[in-house]
């Protein structure tokens, strides 16, 4: 499989101009992007899970082969905090089941306060049938100092702890915990900001490719939405990827962002 590669989202509207003709209605943008990336990290679960109704439209609106990785609802990792997780999961792979084949991953993003408790991320990763693919953003330090439990188990359910940058820079531990990897991209330091330059988009293209094999999924998105800098910077790293001879799927040509 190639090297995933797109963005967190796709309604933004500054966008128009960048990857979005200036007069399309929004109503078409899911269909637009889709032309020209191969996959997205929905983040609308995030906020409000949407009906499964609404996952099986965004499976009509795009193509075959789409990818469509979907962020945890906050109701499980912020409100609930991991806590009796069978129902928010079970609640999520229902709606999200109306994806079908383009179910992707789903991403699990802890809050920045939520300290280190293997217990209950074994828990919650339990309630996740074999079939679905987790990853798992940590973000508190303490998460870093129970590496032996921690990676024990990730691997134990082949969840990828997810390798993510701000400023240009890994925010967390290199460690590869499954046969597939996920990288998010939040902002960088280029001008104008949050844009990444070319040397740090091609020092994390050199990390990818040392981890995993051209055979191997690995989902990267980029989520520095403003200005359209995610839409540039995800291009830019996929021409890095592929002058390493690796494997990426569709991205647009040369562009730049808006002001």
């Amino acid at each position: 499989m190639p090297m995933l590669v797109g963005t967190s989202g796709w309604q933004y509207k500054d966008w128009r101009g960048v990857l979005y003709p200036a007069r399309q209605p929004q109503r078409l943008w899911l269909e637009e992007y889709a032309r020209h990336f191969a996959t997205v990290e929905n983040n609308n679960a995030f906020y409000r899970l949407p009906a499964t109704e609404v996952f099986a439209s965004w499976r009509e609106r795009t193509p075959e082969g789409f990818v469509m990785a979907v962020k945890a609802s906050r109701y499980l990792t912020h409100l609930k905090r991991l806590r009796d997780p069978e129902e928010p999961v079970e609640r999520l792979l229902g709606r999200a089941a109306g994806l079908g084949d383009r179910m992707g991953p789903v991403l699990v993003q802890l809050p920045p306060n939520f300290q280190a408790d293997t217990g209950a991320l074994d828990r919650c990763l339990r309630c996740f049938p074999g079939t679905v693919r987790v990853a798992v953003e940590l973000r508190h330090p303490s998460w870093w100092e129970a590496e032996r439990e921690l990676r024990t188990v990730l691997e134990r359910y082949g969840a990828a702890l997810c390798w993510a940058d701000r400023g240009s820079r890994p925010v967390a531990p290199l460690w590869r915990t499954a046969p597939w990897g996920y990288v998010r991209f939040h902002g960088g330091l280029a001008a104008p900001p949050p844009r990444y330059g070319r040397q740090a988009l091609a020092s994390w293209a050199r990390r990818i490719a040392g981890a995993w094999g051209d055979e191997d999924d690995v989902y990267v998105y980029f989520n520095n939405d403003p200005g359209g800098a995610a839409v540039v910077d995800a291009a830019k790293f996929a021409r890095a990827a592929g002058a390493l001879g690796r494997t990426v799927t569709r991205t647009p040509p040369a562009l730049e962002a808006g002001g």
